[in-house]
């Protein structure tokens, strides 16, 4: 029984490591989710036969909780919109930490007595997953919109950190006691979820990217460290993969907004105070949408910028009608995607895959950006900070530094756009006030299916 348990949990960590791999592309993304989810499925079937778990109410309990999460799962996956991704993966990233620190508090409360070393990662495992759990609640909220209110004020990060250091303190109090720790591991616990809601609190949407990954890595730390606990390896091995993965996905989060994790959880990023901080020259000049759509029918390359608008429109599937349509005329039509642009990272190529755009036309910005000086139309729908050039200009702007598309080097550029505030940065976007820029304001779907319906009448 023991090889069958190893060889099992072996073929399953074989599995999530491939699949994981698989995912790195969009072509075999879809197979690799298969293959991961065919790895879980054998590492759950083979609990069963692990010699530690024993008696009927033990089976029926666990048959109970994998019916009942396996319906919700089916329901909310076939119910929740493309455009809600994000606050799903939020709510499942903290499912799985909160899951991790459940684990924990078996354990530490009534679980087989553990030595110094165990017991220490047992409540690391314990304290990572309660903020992951706790801060991706909080991220689903603003996601979601139940969350809209910014709450910031003097000293705060000093109270966190207070906050966090008590937890801290309480946590190495739990490792070196005799028992389960009674009162203190309730208090530990508390504290934790306290630190993961004010720790989140703060960021702003526009940070939502970076904060998911965080949260995801941590899941997967905390995961890979109740598995030790356990001695499970499929655990261990998912959680340093996850961990890991998660890891380097906020490095690149962190990198693609070229600012530190630091300032992202603790600068308090997208306060009014740094949007007022650039004056911008110029006014705004509208454009109509059979003007748009003759200056775009005619030209010879289109880039497309999608953003965050374009979700909340659910406009990806005009967008790409609209594409096709001015691909029967010749026109090369290409899409550039920044790394944040969204509410989680991919957020917009998974809207793209969803309307049926291929993936040959879909670019990242490293590979479009030196494309845009020969682009006869930059059409932005829906983004807004990752397209500002006062990123390149302005050091007092704090988004000063980060790598931006360049929109601003097309010939011509058209933002579609509903009103005219600033981005969630709160900063003004100078792009909107260039010359070259003309403003095609509306809700995005009704203003791509005028584009669509006037070039048609061409």
């Amino acid at each position: 029984m023991s090889f069958i348990l190893s060889a099992s949990y072996f073929a399953a960590a074989v599995l999530f490591i491939l699949g994981l791999k698989r995912m790195s592309s969009p072509v075999t993304a879809r197979g690799g989710i298969l293959w991961a989810g065919v790895g879980m499925l054998i590492a759950t079937l083979i609990t069963f036969l692990h010699p530690d778990i024993h008696g009927a109410g033990n089976y029926a309990l666990m048959i109970l909780a994998i019916g009942i999460g396996s319906a919700i799962a089916w329901w909310t996956a076939k119910r929740v919109a493309m455009t809600d991704m994000p606050q799903m993966i939020a709510l499942y990233n903290g499912m799985g930490g909160g899951s991790a620190a459940a684990i924990a508090a078996v354990e530490l409360i009534g679980g087989t007595p553990l030595n110094t070393s165990t017991k220490t990662i047992a409540v690391l495992g314990a304290l990572i997953g309660t903020v992951a759990f706790s801060g991706s609640m909080v991220a689903f909220g603003k996601l979601q919109g139940l969350i809209r209110k910014t709450f910031r004020f003097n000293g705060q990060q000093l109270s966190n950190m207070a906050v966090f250091a008590v937890t801290v303190l309480l946590g190495i109090g739990i490792i070196y006691s005799a028992g389960s720790g009674g009162f203190a591991l309730f208090l530990f616990f508390v504290l934790a979820l306290a630190f993961g809601i004010l720790m989140t609190l703060p960021i702003g949407g526009a940070d939502m990217p970076v904060v998911i990954s965080l949260f995801n890595a941590l899941t997967g730390l905390a995961v890979g460290f109740e598995g030790f606990v356990l001695g499970n390896p499929a655990m261990m091995i998912a959680g340093i993969v996850v961990g890991s993965s998660g890891t380097l996905l906020t490095q690149l989060m962190a990198k693609a907004m070229n600012r530190p994790l630091t300032n992202v959880l603790f600068s308090q990023f997208g306060s009014a105070e740094e949007g007022a901080q650039s004056e911008v020259t110029g006014a705004l000049k509208p454009i109509e949408a059979p003007d748009a759509a003759i200056m775009m029918a005619f030209a010879e390359k289109v880039l497309i910028i999608p953003g965050y608008g374009m979700a909340v429109a659910q406009a990806q599937h005009k967008i790409w009608e609209l594409t096709q349509l001015l691909q029967e005329r010749d026109v090369k039509v290409k899409f550039a995607i920044h790394p944040v642009a969204g509410r989680m990272p991919g957020h917009m190529n998974v809207l793209l895959a969803e309307a049926g755009v291929p993936y040959d036309v879909i670019y990242d910005l490293d590979e479009i950006n030196n494309e845009f000086a020969s682009a006869d139309v930059a059409l932005v729908i829906g983004a807004n900070d990752v397209v500002n050039p006062i990123a390149r200009t302005d050091p007092e702007s704090p988004i000063y530094g980060m790598p931006i598309l360049n929109a601003d080097e097309a010939k011509n550029v058209i933002v579609i756009k509903r009103g005219q505030g600033a981005g969630f940065s709160g900063v003004e976007n100078h792009l909107f006030y260039a010359d070259n820029t003309r403003m095609l304001y509306g809700d995005g779907q009704k203003m791509v299916s005028e584009l669509i319906s006037q070039t048609k009448e061409l």
